[in-house]
């Protein structure tokens, strides 16, 4: 019984096999694949080129956000009473941040060591820069004249308009964080 029954399975196997072969069942794919081998290879066109990428750079970063309201500060209004100084000397060589509108410096934090405190201050641009007293930052001779934790003072020496110059309080301070 046990060999009838493989002889039974070997004979189906067999005849499964031999159903898997039909000559005549692939003809129409086999004439496709002639007929596709025999058309002429063509050219492959060549890939487009592209023009370099021109990069823009953002150069209004240092001035005036033109969504803050402009200094409400009118020189002939404000320093009435106010003593006229020298004018600030041109020959002087510029510090860095004299190349930044005083609107776009902001105070990010403070250094100390030796009892000496120094102002770090952003320029707008992404760079931070480390000052103290003495040192000039904005585009009106703006002098630091004192640094504390929480701010730096600035006097910024400006034209009145009739031909002096005043000097003009500022001060950077600290924003704290939401």
């Amino acid at each position: 019984m046990m060999q009838m029954t493989r002889l039974f399975l070997v004979v189906v196997g067999l005849l499964i096999l031999s159903g898997c072969t039909g000559g005549a069942q692939h003809e129409d794919l086999q004439r496709f694949m002639a007929d596709v081998k025999a058309k002429p290879v063509g050219d492959i066109e060549p890939l487009p080129t592209f023009r370099a990428y021109k990069t823009f750079r953002y150069g209004a970063m240092a001035m005036r956000s033109p969504f803050e309201p402009p200094l409400d500060f009118d020189v002939a209004d404000s320093v009435t009473g106010k003593e006229k100084v020298s004018a600030p000397d041109e020959g002087r060589k510029k510090e860095y941040l004299e190349g930044y509108n005083f609107a776009a410096l902001s105070l990010v934090g403070t250094l100390s060591k030796d009892g000496q405190i120094w102002s770090l201050v952003n320029d707008g641009g992404g760079g931070i820069h480390r000052v103290t007293v003495g040192n000039y930052m904005g585009k009106n001779h703006g002098r630091i004249t004192s640094v504390t934790n929480t701010k730096a003072d600035v006097i910024e020496v400006v034209p009145d308009g009739k031909g002096s110059w005043v000097e003009r309080p500022r001060t950077l301070a600290l924003k704290e964080k939401d």
